[in-house]
């Protein structure tokens, strides 16, 4: 994404486990002190690893993320269950609680470090031809590394899964979910029948913005777009972002599901454990147990009821293929005995768009490294929880429009805008360019002519790609990284779409409400476009297969489908089919990428799937007492 703000840089050194300059030395005290006796008073206080652990537990939950904290919290509702969530990372820091720094958890030791494999198709601007994909290895997972977007997705996504063979999971149905969730702290939307109170999860909009916000919103009205709350009724049209924020600070989903509950008894949380396999008893194909790695010492333990898989897009597909459950082609390939043979792994989808599009302004209205990097305003952040550090990674507008192509209805849209009053610019290539991965080349001759200038951008985003790509094992080795092929524009009609995008972003600042600002576009060519004449349907092509941008949405690796579907995974109640007590519960198991971003649908698919969860048991014991 774009541009984190760099605030109190030597905080962030220290808590990445480097060394700043004395120069910043006592704002770093003042700051580590001020967030420690946040820490010690919050009454959310943070969640305790378990020493040691049962033998055995009713669940087993793999991957404590956006899904999997959600879930273990909601199954430990149950008093005389017990749950055990396995994460391979650790806890959350001091900075991974500022909005700002975002683009600063990406490459740190709270990030996998993901990359794709290069295909000459696409991420053509970054080293080796490879974006980044980071992905969070910490407790609370990627809602811990993301720009903390509250988006819910189009009406029509979840009416679509339905009608593909998923009953239970249209709109109406899977709205009380959301909602469930939700706290939401903007008096204009609490009250409306969208939104809910009083959930675990808050939901608001920053406290400051830009005036090029205010521009952004207007130039949306001169387009014909409305300002509306693009989670409620209809989509199509601009905001504010909402994001998931409490008190000025990032509300990731351990802290949100599994901070209130740290003291129930019958939930145990065990970090740094790196899940290695599912044990499935051979004859009755029932999983009952789980093999992990914590602190360097192997492990087994026992599910009673069920393991629960939430692992995300790209470990779920991996732990289950090292467990032999997969595409039986490959696992033979890899040397590893398939018990079941399933499509795990494929139809994986991302959303997918252009970045590096970059407006320049004449007043200092914007994000900038040099004026924002200073001791008062990180100390507005730290006593009053308020100012440009309590922005949502730098991005304060959010808008969803219709191309030529998206459907008549208006209703539907097929592209969505990201709006940042910065760009990659703004930090004189010292985080963003190396988030993205550019190569220096590219950097050196468009960013480094306009560095620290005041600008905007927009990063227009395919909502509804129809590429496909596929996850695949690396070897049987449970600690090498798996081989992720996103196949970015096979299909051709996703460049045709975002070049669509692209025009439509330009008109934004074309209109009148940016003309105070005299905003233009920077118009210095990417590196291998020069051939193409600038602002061709040719180069807008060229330059989204240059800086392919990702906003790391991967899913759909665990595909959701009814029995008929030689696609499918999982069914409608997230069993993995043909083995017994056997879950997958996150954004894998989409039959479909949703129409933004994913973060709030995968808490949704979460919280049903707790509920699925509690209705079969629960029956069961029922069921089990009336028959006695």
């Amino acid at each position: 994404m774009v541009v984190g703000l760099i605030v109190t840089a030597a905080a962030l050194k220290a808590a990445l486990g480097v060394i700043g300059s004395s120069l910043w030395l006592t704002p770093l005290l003042i700051t580590g002190l001020a967030y420690y006796r946040y820490d010690t008073i919050d009454p959310e206080s943070r969640p305790i690893d378990k020493y040691p652990l049962y033998k055995e537990y009713d669940f087993v939950v793999v991957g404590g993320g956006s899904a999997g904290a959600v879930v273990s919290s909601r199954l430990s509702e149950i008093p005389y269950w017990t749950i055990l969530l396995l994460e391979s990372g650790d806890d959350e820091t001091e900075i991974s609680d500022v909005p700002s720094l975002a683009a600063y958890l990406q490459l740190s030791n709270l990030d996998w470090q993901y990359k794709t494999e290069p295909t000459g198709k696409a991420c053509l601007g970054m080293k080796g031809g490879r974006c980044n994909w980071p992905r969070g290895k910490v407790l609370g997972g990627s809602s811990v590394l993301n720009y903390m977007l509250y988006v819910r997705g189009n009406k029509r996504d979840y009416d679509n899964w339905e009608l593909s063979g998923n009953p239970g999971w249209g709109y109406q149905n899977v709205l009380q979910y959301f909602k469930k969730s939700e706290d939401n702290r903007n008096p204009y939307l609490a009250k409306t029948n969208y939104h809910k109170v009083g959930g675990y999860l808050t939901v608001q909009e920053s406290p400051w913005r830009t005036p090029l916000m205010i521009a952004f919103l207007e130039a949306g009205m001169e387009l014909g777009y409305e300002n509306r709350d693009i989670n409620g009724e209809k989509q199509t049209g601009f905001m504010i972002a909402q994001g998931t924020i409490r008190r000025g600070s990032r509300c990731s989903t351990a802290k949100a599901f599994l901070r209130p509950v740290r003291l129930r008894s019958n939930l145990h949380i065990a970090m740094k454990s790196h899940a290695t396999r599912i044990f499935i008893e051979p004859h009755s194909r029932r999983a009952y147990g789980v093999e992990f790695v914590r602190n360097g010492v192997r492990q087994i333990v026992i599910a009673r009821k069920e393991v629960i898989i939430s692992a995300g897009a790209i470990n779920s597909p991996q732990l289950l293929m090292l467990s032999g459950i997969g595409p039986k082609e490959h696992l033979d390939k890899i040397g590893i005995h398939t018990i079941k043979n399933l499509r795990v792994g494929d139809n994986l989808q991302d959303h997918v768009g252009m970045g590096g599009m970059t407006f320049i302004v004449d007043k200092p209205v914007s994000i900038v490294q040099d004026r924002f990097q200073t001791i008062p305003i990180a100390m507005d952040y730290i006593f009053h929880q308020r100012g440009p550090m309590t922005t949502l990674g730098g991005v304060e507008g959010l808008a969803f429009v219709n191309t030529r192509y998206a459907n008549k209805s208006g209703l539907y849209p097929d592209i969505q805008f990201h709006f940042a009053p910065a760009s990659v610019n703004s930090d004189a290539g010292v985080r963003v360019r190396k988030v993205l991965g550019l190569t220096e080349r590219l950097y050196n001759k468009v960013y480094r002519p306009i560095s620290n200038l005041d600008s905007w951008t927009i990063l227009p985003l395919l909502l509804r790609p129809r590429s496909r790509g596929v996850i695949r094992l690396r070897t049987a080795n449970p600690f090498h990284y798996p081989l992720i092929y996103p196949n970015y524009f096979s299909d051709p009609f996703d460049i045709a779409t975002l070049i669509e995008g692209v025009k439509i972003a330009l008109r934004v600042n074309d209109a009148r409400a940016f003309r105070p600002y005299n905003s233009r576009l920077h118009r210095i060519p990417l590196p291998g476009c020069e051939k193409y004449h600038f602002g061709t349907d040719s180069y807008w092509e060229c330059a989204i297969r240059s800086i392919t941008m990702t906003i790391y949405h991967p899913v759909g690796t665990c595909k959701m489908g009814p029995s008929w579907d030689k696609d499918a995974v999982v069914d409608p109640e997230l069993h993995v089919y043909g083995i017994k007590s056997l879950r997958v519960i996150d954004a894998s198991v989409m039959p479909t990428i949703v129409s933004g971003n994913t973060n709030a649908p995968v808490i949704m698919i979460a919280e049903k799937g707790a509920d699925l969860i509690k209705k079969e048991w629960l029956w069961l014991k029922n069921r089990k007492r009336q028959i006695i």
